[in-house]
């Protein structure tokens, strides 16, 4: 072993593979640029799919057509068959985003040189000890038709210098490689090495852990042959050539050759670990819970800030969605344990820009971006965070399965996704309902897909009997709420009844505008009219039922009430969007809107979330415009680029032809293109109150408020809850004051609850302190303390060792059986530890007996667990535990 630097290891692979022929490259995006087979580039030969499939010949580079190249790719692996999510951090040689050092041949050389040189670089070039090297090949597959690779078994034992007992046969799942469920595949052969002490190594033979997820056996480089195409039915087809297809883990091999036994320990994550300690005030390695937290926050800036950088900024769907969960999680880690109440993951990643500036420029040339990105997304969460955890320990407080319901709350009140919410559980010793949960946000999924357009809209298939031959149509629902009309065309499309009219005051939704609803009239017929969507033919009007006669006279009504709240609304929205302007800037712009009879949302460039001071002052902004009762000014048909020189703000997503509308309420105010339909004066709105402000996409904000019967229904319900409050509070005048007495008051009693506990747990450890059993001169002590917490049964332990001194073991245990919970501690004496003595693995042990488990320091530790009526007998058993773990 040696200590190189980790950019020196990165150039020695580029250089060995340049002297054996290979184009060396540049690193693909983490993002995909044309795969939608792929959510993040996971392996090296992502960006090579198209000359594996035969669709490239090679790499073209200076007039020359290359058939060998070599590249350390940055790969996230968090979903699907590739997902080291749960392991990063908790061990110390998974990450979300990784380094892939790769070799690859395109139809050139194969197995032989691709072993051969594996050894060469490995041992000759790296110095790597032969004797801890394990090489593992495909042992066949009987469903697939696939032998045994005889041949790498041969090419290991002839070429390179590996014990002959240290080549081990695997099956599919670890010796056949598959990038995903369809594309390039075959066998692979993988070296792993044994970094165990000698000692360890002739107790045990390293084949015997090999695969078996012993962080000291590990996968260091895997050489793939690509031989196959597996078809979406599951199906192998041979390739028209062989590929070498070559991944090494750069922060694990890095770690072998500087001899650090984890990953975070190289100078890879130094720099970023340093600063998380700067940050937190906490010094890395001196607490494993910490610890954990802070590798993985430095793992998870790597994933972020990059994935960013390559286009997947934070979302709720798709590639951005996974950001935003890995982001989130990081930040969770950060304010549970290591106390980070503010912004902070941010300011790591000019740390990393500046680390990789070199060999990843991209980061560092859009560093000033991505950091106001995750700032953002920061500031979002954090808004939710304490109350969305403080709601968590509610939740599943005396139980030991957190409902499907319960953990849906989380993901859609408080932003917590459901593998952050599985974690929190899973650290509780709780179980999550993750069925029921999958179930309510299909059901989330199919009411979004509801409220959209019908897919009768969009449908080729439907076939309409015509009623009438005339093909005018007009709409007259700006002037008109009623209007005579004919039955032009009826059509079924499933169970859905459309309806074609001549002429109609309906408004069909667009523009971010829903759709008015009312009925069609003729005699004794009635028509409910539930939805109106455009469409060539023109606006198709969606009935409960068709019509019996659609040749007779018909007349066309709007719910009016309903036309005018979302006339209300619609008209908000453009007081709203002048006001966030205003206040904001004029880099606020419009990305997306609804117009409802019920309230309005609106979706704006914003990098920050706006602070409620500012969202009071645009809110008062957009009433007092209100109050001036502005009259509306429509325009219509007026010309595309008169409408632009004038300035109207012309809306996200609208297409415009050449003649266009434009509405004005003041022209020094609010002057809009807009097809929807608006109050006559602002006047008419009512009172405009923002319902909340939230993060839709980084860089996106939403807003949504109300006006007309909702915002007034609002203040009646406001006024309802604080006369409640005063009651509650016997009249007093001012509630508020009132609220923050009794809740100083509640913590006083808290704390002073807190004191008597302690002082009575005191009590308690000095009489067990005065009888301790011995045990081969080991003073021991144990009990079990009613009514005690953890906190509580910590303190007795630090209380007990100061106390003690040496030569001591405390172990005390606590039930709750109405809970069903069982709290364990162990606390060991300084000298004891020192003879291998270890308050964590005991600790442990007794967890399992109460149906849980636990850990922590080697001199204090505790273990959590729900069977309260096994305290007493693992108390009883814990004197036998510590004579098993003393020989």
């Amino acid at each position: 072993m040696n200590g190189k630097r980790s950019d020196q290891i990165r150039q020695d692979f580029f250089d060995f593979f340049q002297e054996k022929g290979h184009l060396i490259v540049e690193s693909a995006p983490v993002v995909p640029r044309e795969d939608p087979t792929l959510l993040f580039t996971n392996a090296g030969m992502n960006q090579f799919k198209p000359i594996f499939l035969g669709e490239q010949e090679g790499l073209e580079s200076d007039g020359k057509i290359w058939r060998r190249a070599a590249d350390t790719q940055r790969c996230i692996r968090v979903s699907g068959k590739h997902n080291d999510l749960e392991e990063v951090g908790h061990d110390t040689y998974h990450h979300t985003l990784f380094e892939m050092l790769g070799n690859w041949s395109f139809g050139d050389y194969f197995k032989k040189e691709a072993i051969g040189w594996a050894w060469e670089l490995l041992v000759d070039k790296w110095g790597l000890e032969p004797d801890r090297l394990y090489a593992t090949v495909f042992e066949g597959s009987v469903d697939n038709g696939l032998p045994v690779d005889d041949e790498s078994i041969q090419l290991w034992k002839r070429d390179t210098g590996i014990k002959h007992s240290h080549i081990l046969k695997f099956g599919k799942k670890d010796n056949f490689w598959e990038m995903g469920e369809t594309g390039p595949c075959g066998p692979c052969s993988e070296v792993h090495i044994d970094l165990r002490p000698d000692e360890e190594r002739r107790k045990k033979d390293g084949s015997e852990l090999v695969n078996m997820d012993d962080p000291r056996v590990m996968e260091i480089w895997n050489l793939v042959f690509i031989q196959f195409n597996r078809k979406s039915n599951g199906e192998l087809l041979k390739l028209p050539a062989q590929h070498v297809d070559t991944g090494m883990g750069f922060e694990r091999i890095c770690a072998v050759i500087q001899g650090k036994s984890s990953n975070y320990d190289t100078d890879i994550f130094e720099p970023l670990l340093n600063e998380i300690s700067r940050l937190a005030g906490k010094k890395y390695g001196e607490d494993e819970e910490s610890d954990i937290a802070m590798r993985v926050i430095a793992d998870h800036i790597r994933a972020v800030s990059f994935a960013i950088a390559d286009g997947a900024s934070p979302s709720n769907e798709g590639r951005g969605y996974v950001v935003r969960r890995i982001l989130r999680r990081a930040i969770r880690y950060g304010w549970d344990k290591l106390g980070f109440k503010e912004t902070f993951f941010h300011k790591l990643t000019p740390v990393l820009a500046s680390q990789f500036k070199e060999i990843f420029p991209e980061l560092h040339e859009q560093e000033a971006y991505v950091v106001n990105v995750i700032r953002s997304e920061e500031k979002s969460f954090l808004k939710t965070l304490g109350q969305g955890i403080q709601l968590f320990e509610e939740m599943i407080d005396g139980k030991k399965v957190l409902a499907g319901a319960d953990a849906f709350k989380l993901h859609d009140t408080y932003g917590f996704p459901i593998d952050l919410t599985e974690l929190m559980a899973r650290e509780k010793g709780i179980r999550v309902d993750s069925e029921s949960f999958e179930e309510l946000m299909e059901q989330q999924k199919e009411r979004g897909r509801a409220s959209g357009k019908f897919s009768a809209a969009d449908s080729d298939s439907m076939e309409w009997t015509i009623v009438s031959d005339r093909d005018d149509f007009e709409f007259v629902g700006y002037d008109m709420l009623e209007t005579e009309t004919d039955i032009i065309a009826t059509a079924r499309d499933g169970d859905k009844n459309i309806v074609l009219l001549n002429r109609t005051p309906f408004y069909a939704e667009s523009g971010g505008q829903v759709a008015d609803t009312g009925y069609l009239e003729s005699n004794d017929e009635v028509l409910r009219v539930f939805d109106v969507q455009k469409r060539n033919e023109g606006y198709l009007h969606f009935t409960d039922k068709l019509p019996a006669d659609p040749k007779s006279s018909w007349f066309a009504h709007i719910d009016m009430e309903r036309r005018f709240e979302i006339e209300k609304h619609h008209s908000a929205t453009h007081l709203m969007h002048a006001a966030l302007r205003l206040i904001l800037g004029d880099h606020v712009v419009q990305k997306g809107s609804l117009v409802a009879d019920d309230r309005l949302r609106f979706d704006f460039s914003h990098f920050e979330a706006v602070e409620e001071g500012t969202l009071n002052e645009i809110e008062a902004l957009v009433n007092e415009k209100i109050r001036e009762n502005i009259h509306l000014q429509e325009e219509r048909e007026v010309p595309l680029e008169e409408a632009r020189r004038r300035g109207a703000m012309m809306l996200f997503g609208e297409k415009y032809g050449e003649k266009v509308r434009i509405i004005t309420f003041d022209e020094e105010f609010s002057v809009e293109l807009c097809g929807g339909t608006h109050v006559g004066a602002t006047g008419e709105i009512g009172y405009f109150r923002f319902l909340n402000e939230t993060s839709v996409a980084a860089g996106i904000r939403r807003v949504e408020a109300a006006v007309g019967k909702t915002s007034d229904q609002l203040i009646r319900d406001d006024k309802i809850l604080v006369n409640k409050i005063k009651q509650l509070l016997e009249n007093h005048d001012n509630p508020i004051n009132e609220i923050e007495k009794l809740l100083d008051r509640k913590k006083k009693l808290e704390k002073e609850l807190d004191r008597m506990q302690q002082k009575q747990a005191s009590g308690t450890l000095d009489d067990l302190l005065k009888s301790p059993d011995k045990i081969n001169g080991i003073s021991f002590i144990s009990g079990e303390i009613t009514g005690a917490d953890m906190n509580t049964l910590k303190q007795m332990g630090y209380d007990a060792i100061d106390k003690c001194k040496e030569m001591t073991v405390v172990i005390l245990g606590s039930a709750d059986h109405e809970k069903g919970k069982v709290f364990l501690m162990a606390a060991i004496t300084p000298d004891l530890v020192k003879q291998g003595l270890k308050a964590g693995s005991l600790v442990g042990q007794l967890g399992k007996m109460v149906g849980g488990g636990g850990g922590g320091q080697p001199n204090l530790a505790t273990a959590g667990g729900s069977m309260p009526d096994k305290l007493k007998s693992t108390l009883d058993k814990s004197k036998e535990l510590i004579i098993n773990n003393l020989k």
